[in-house]
């Protein structure tokens, strides 16, 4: 029996198995809008028998964009156009999840094909936020640091945003709090430099993220489950680690978030990161066994004898693949048979099973 490929209960929604699709930037929407690339990205890791797919990182707001190009859930429309997608999911036995995101002083540029420069306004950018008023980069515009006023919109765009993600049909939801995006730039004493109750001490420095998860518990049905993706540290001297992730994430059990997906760094450029197969599951096997939370482990994890070792030594109770995913869409099929699984495929391709 294959713990890879054993059923996964969170709350009200039960997951075939436990390989994810990680949230990855397809760089590919106009004003925010969902279209066939989407659909066909994200409804073939469900042909290829993955239990959760989760959308990439989502906008709540225009400016809270990483590029032009990205998704975005701040209308209606928006809605409408993600409806099919999260139909089209449902129909192949996966599981839709959504990653609500503001990307804080990482907005506001192009594309990785297109040089991942920053774009000024006349090249189709926007004025950036964060925590303080220090740039990623030298060559990027100051960001504004936010009001008060500024932070209680944030609060309020991702409350709405969750609100139409389950209009969209959407059964997860992903705070994203990771990757030095904004939710981020206030946890790194790195980059929040602030001296009101949002800055310095660690409680005021998590004082916004706990606002976000609160305000989406009041759109987002408790039976349905919601997860937190964090960087568990900075790889940066004085920066956020994983002493206090651990710290946060016994706050988030708390509150009722119900999986951490466990990601590092990020936030700034002078990040050392140890690189290698499986880097980042030991800070989701830590804060598993620290906080008694379910954890998603990320990072460098490509085969299937790896994964399964992952969940079935207690490590995480899922893994959430990217590029392996990006290489291979029916990874999941090709892991089963490898570990002696039999799972279901789509009847359009069992010719193809033996």
């Amino acid at each position: 029996m294959s713990t890879l490929f054993s059923p996964f209960a969170i709350k009200g929604v039960t997951f075939r198995n436990r390989i994810a699709v990680s949230p990855m930037c397809q760089y590919s929407a106009v004003e925010g809008f969902a279209n066939d690339w989407h659909l066909v990205h994200l409804g073939s890791r469900a042909v290829g028998g993955a239990a959760l797919i989760i959308q990439e990182a989502t906008a709540v707001c225009p400016e809270g964009r990483i590029s032009p190009d990205d998704l975005g859930i701040w209308s209606d429309a928006h809605v409408n156009k993600l409806l099919p997608i999260t139909a089209f999911i449902h129909s192949q036995g996966a599981i839709a999840g959504i990653q609500l995101a503001h990307a804080g002083r990482k907005a506001s540029v192009s594309a990785p094909w297109r040089g991942n420069k920053f774009l000024q306004a006349g090249e189709g950018g926007w004025q950036t936020v964060s925590a303080s008023a220090t740039p990623f980069r030298p060559t990027d515009a100051l960001p504004l640091a936010l009001t008060k006023d500024g932070i209680g919109k944030v609060v309020d765009d991702f409350k709405q945003a969750a609100a139409m993600a389950l209009q969209a049909g959407y059964k997860v939801v992903e705070v994203h709090a990771a990757h030095g995006y904004l939710l981020h730039q206030f946890l790194s004493p790195l980059i929040n430099t602030r001296t009101d109750e949002y800055g310095g001490s660690f409680e005021n420095r998590i004082r916004l993220l706990l606002q976000v998860v609160t305000a989406v518990q009041t759109e987002w049905p408790a039976d349905k489950p919601l997860f937190v993706r964090l960087s568990c540290t900075d790889w940066a001297e004085g920066g956020w680690d994983i002493e206090g992730t651990v710290k946060l994430c016994g706050v988030l059990k708390g509150m009722g978030v119900d999986l951490i997906d466990a990601s590092s760094g990020g936030a700034v450029q002078h990040q050392k990161i140890a690189v290698g197969p499986g880097y980042q599951v030991a800070f989701a096997e830590r804060i598993r066994r620290a906080c008694g939370i379910a954890t998603g482990a990320v990072g460098l994890i490509t085969e299937a004898r790896q994964a399964e070792d992952i969940v079935a030594t207690g490590q995480a109770d899922m893994v959430l693949l990217a590029r392996q995913l990006l290489r291979d869409p029916y990874f999941p099929m090709h892991a089963a048979k490898a570990l002696g699984a039999d799972i279901d495929w789509p009847p359009q391709y069992e010719r193809a099973k033996l």
